[in-house]
């Protein structure tokens, strides 16, 4: 029995030292694409956004100013 249980220990720090080897091998490559992903939504992603939200605040504006002007001829 102890001969089984130190058999299992050995299967599992074999295991235990193949998926360190695996995600060791692996960050790199993340850590490459983290940086690719990042550099895009800096670099097309976030200015998309600004111009759209610029536009969306003209659109906003526009409607408000003819709100402004319907008010005005309402007056008495």
């Amino acid at each position: 029995m102890a001969q089984d249980s130190e058999s299992a220990k050995t299967r599992f720090e074999e295991f235990g030292r193949k998926i360190d080897e695996r995600v060791g091998d692996a960050l790199p490559r993340v850590e490459e694409e983290v940086k690719k992903v990042i550099a895009y939504l800096n670099d097309e992603v976030v200015p998309q956004v600004r111009q759209n939200s610029s536009q969306a605040l003209r659109v906003a504006a526009e409607h408000l100013q003819r709100l402004a002007e319907h008010l005005d001829k309402r007056r008495p």
